[in-house]
């Protein structure tokens, strides 16, 4: 199975163009993680070891966030790394969390993914504003892992 059965050339375009514009606003790093099932069972656990995989860790600020998602195991997480955790608050995520599940349960992952990335970009932009000086440390393309 392919990335493209679960959201299309023209989906994945849209949100590679979500997390440009996001880290236009932030010097955060965004990334999206998708792949078919969470091996762990729980979606939180699994998003830390992608964290770890795609080594999110290697930003200068610890600032990078990751949306993972397993579409067949119907489970998905929001992270950050401890530069972000040590400014706010546990509930954080919430509002994406709840953003995220309400187009997942609509079947509109593209839109969730994009609407999600606007909304962490805001989100960190008050904590790790975007500088003249910014580089962009992680990919802004979605990983995938077949499973």
């Amino acid at each position: 199975m392919a990335l493209s059965d679960f959201i299309p050339q023209e989906g994945q375009k849209r949100v590679v163009e979500a997390i440009e514009a996001a880290e236009k606003r932030t010097s955060g790093e965004i990334r999206v993680h998708i792949e078919p099932r969470c091996k762990s069972g729980d979606a939180y656990r699994r998003a830390v070891e992608v964290f770890n995989e795609l080594k999110m860790y290697e930003t200068g600020q610890r600032n990078a966030v990751l949306v993972y998602v397993a579409y067949r195991s119907h489970v998905f997480a929001i992270i950050g790394d401890c530069g972000i955790n040590e400014r706010v608050g546990s509930g954080f995520w919430n509002e994406e969390i709840e953003t995220l599940a309400r187009y997942l349960r609509q079947g509109d992952p593209v839109g969730g993914l994009c609407e999600v990335i606007g909304q962490i970009g805001d989100s960190l932009s008050a904590y790790f504003p975007w500088t003249e000086d910014d580089v962009n440390e992680q990919s802004d393309e979605i990983s995938y892992k077949e499973n």
